[in-house]
């Protein structure tokens, strides 16, 4: 192993990371918000619509999707935002870098990415602030719209951090809301544009990873199902089969007129 050059090991669990990260990108890439391109970029950009009434007042409208909707999609991101997951987005962009390293243009599209990722999602990052006060006891409060989005994210929708709704609750979940939206959106952009990559640095022989966890199911198209089963019955207490190849045992009787599947452990049911 050259000096400075990774072991073994470790480009093994780079391509490890990537392939966890491709899974999860997949089943990304299969949201209904990402059925859109143009609607989800448009969405990472935090769009408004200002109006101007006839005496003069202005008025600031945000569209966005169900609250439902974004939820789920909040769910298939956030572990990219953890880089201690197999497939976080820094720790995926790490190990991209090492394997189009000696690609310049590849790798300067590499630091962009990781640049603006921490610019999105990092604490302390700010795309606005928001500040509100009480006319009657004199109290205020104000917050980033990177923590407002964080406290929807962690608070309201994958865990109930108490102490990011208590930050961000004088501002209320509507707040917390409009702020994730941009953000969640935006994660699901980088998320496929580094899945597109990535697939274009395996098409080109760069990655190596199995093959299946391109084209693994990673997302349901359907959530109804009917196959054929087996139905026996036996007294309480009869042992089961030990496996599903196992056949059953002459203890287990198959119900009067329903035909046994053919294979041993096709299927199994409660006695």
């Amino acid at each position: 192993m050259a000096i400075g050059q990774p072991s073994e090991e470790v480009i093994a669990r780079y391509r490890a990371n990537l392939e966890q990260f491709v899974l999860r990108a997949r089943r990304i890439e299969g949201h209904s918000l990402a059925a859109d391109w143009d609607t989800l970029v448009s969405l990472a950009s935090a769009p408004l619509k200002l109006r101007i009434l006839e005496d003069g007042e202005a008025r600031m409208r945000h569209e966005f999707p169900p609250e439902e909707v974004v939820e789920s999609a909040a769910a298939r991101v956030r572990p990219l935002l953890l880089e201690t997951d197999a497939c976080g987005y820094l720790k995926s962009l790490k190990a991209v870098k090492y394997f189009c390293k000696s690609v310049p243009s590849d790798l300067a599209w590499v630091k962009a990415a990781q640049a603006e990722w921490k610019a999105r999602t990092h604490e302390g990052t700010l795309g606005y602030r928001l500040m509100v006060g009480d006319l009657a006891t004199g109290n205020t409060a104000n917050i980033t719209d990177q923590k407002l989005a964080m406290a929807w994210i962690y608070g309201d929708v994958v865990h109930h951090d108490a102490e990011r709704l208590k930050e961000a609750d004088p501002f209320g979940l509507s707040s917390r809301f409009r702020a994730a939206v941009p953000l969640v959106a935006w994660i699901m952009v980088a998320a496929i544009e580094l899945l597109t990559f990535l697939r274009f640095l395996q098409e080109g022989g760069e990655l190596a990873l199995r093959s299946e966890v391109f084209e693994t199911e990673v997302t349901l198209q359907s959530t109804e199902w009917e196959f054929p089963v087996q139905i026996r019955s036996a007294p309480v207490g009869t042992p089961p089969p030990v496996d599903a190849l196992t056949s059953y045992s002459d203890d287990w009787t198959a119900w009067p007129g329903v035909t046994p599947a053919t294979a041993p452990g096709a299927a199994r049911s409660r006695s």
